[in-house]
């Protein structure tokens, strides 16, 4: 905080009080709207004891559920991660007509809401759609399929890697690549040895926060998917149907499957973080 003449004032100055009224807020906001329903969902699965949230995932309908999480995941991935790269590579390193436009197409995912995003690709390849008597000649199937599926999936989750790497790439700049082409190396061996290195993290960091946003989507998912159980039910589709059956140790046995794979990407997340500032404070010692 900058007080007058330029000095810098720092935070420990600030009255005791004011400081334990802001900790007491922070504290008691992540207590009350992150902890405590946390605690509820694992709490709830496991109050008919061990037995009885095994015997949750002895259904064929939710191991399919789960097989289907980690398919569309699997597969939304890496097509996110190489339309990152190079997203956040022509964005960072070349000057083009239309970069800017670009830059803000990439963040419609986060500002349109997920069920407008499944029913885009309902009006494309649905029965009715644009693309909808196209498909059924050649006995294509997307919509309430598994491609279809795939498709929201990668609509939803496409912004993170290059959202990841595009400020990092840019404060980076291109002096290092242009200092290896010089020398005569490739464009492929620039890649590898000089920016990949040096965006590892970034593109790690992006990945955990993708993989995270694709198991757990559920918006545009459930409008392309049909609820077909048993074939196009991802986890937290499979969620609901047991809650609306009233099977609630079963529904929250599958809710702590997928919080506790959340909470495994949060401790990859602040790894990430930890590692990442530990590298900055070696190379500045």
């Amino acid at each position: 905080m900058s007080g007058p003449g330029g000095k810098t004032r720092s935070a420990a100055k600030d009255p005791l009080w004011l400081q334990l009224l802001l900790i007491t807020i922070s504290v008691s906001f992540v207590v009350l709207f992150l902890v405590l329903p946390l605690a509820v969902i694992f709490i709830e699965a496991f109050r008919g004891g061990v037995g009885a949230f095994l015997k949750s995932f002895d259904d064929s309908a939710a191991w399919h559920a789960i097989k289907l999480t980690l398919i569309a995941t699997g597969i939304a991935l890496p097509l996110n991660l190489v339309f990152g790269v190079a997203a956040a590579w022509c964005i960072a390193k070349f000057e083009f007509k239309g970069k800017s436009l670009l830059i803000t197409l990439i963040d419609i995912p986060f500002a349109v809401s997920p069920i407008i995003s499944g029913l885009i690709y309902i009006l494309l390849f649905g029965m009715q759609g644009w693309l909808g008597p196209f498909l059924s000649h050649y006995d294509i199937k997307i919509i309430f399929a598994v491609p279809g599926i795939v498709l929201a999936t990668v609509f939803v989750t496409f912004p993170f890697i290059a959202r990841e790497l595009i400020p990092l790439m840019q404060e980076q700049g291109s002096d290092e690549e242009q200092a290896a082409i010089s020398l005569g190396a490739g464009g492929w061996q620039t890649f590898w040895r000089i920016t990949l290195p040096n965006i590892k993290w970034g593109v790690l960091y992006g990945v955990v926060l993708c993989t995270a946003r694709a198991m757990g989507e559920f918006g545009a998912v459930s409008v392309v998917s049909g609820h077909i159980r048993g074939r196009t039910n991802t986890i937290p589709l499979h969620i609901e149907i047991l809650y609306n059956e009233y099977n609630a140790i079963a529904a929250f046995s599958m809710a702590s499957l997928l919080a506790g794979l959340g909470l495994v990407t949060l401790a990859l997340k602040t790894w990430l973080e930890w590692k990442v500032q530990s590298e900055l404070q070696d190379s500045l010692s």
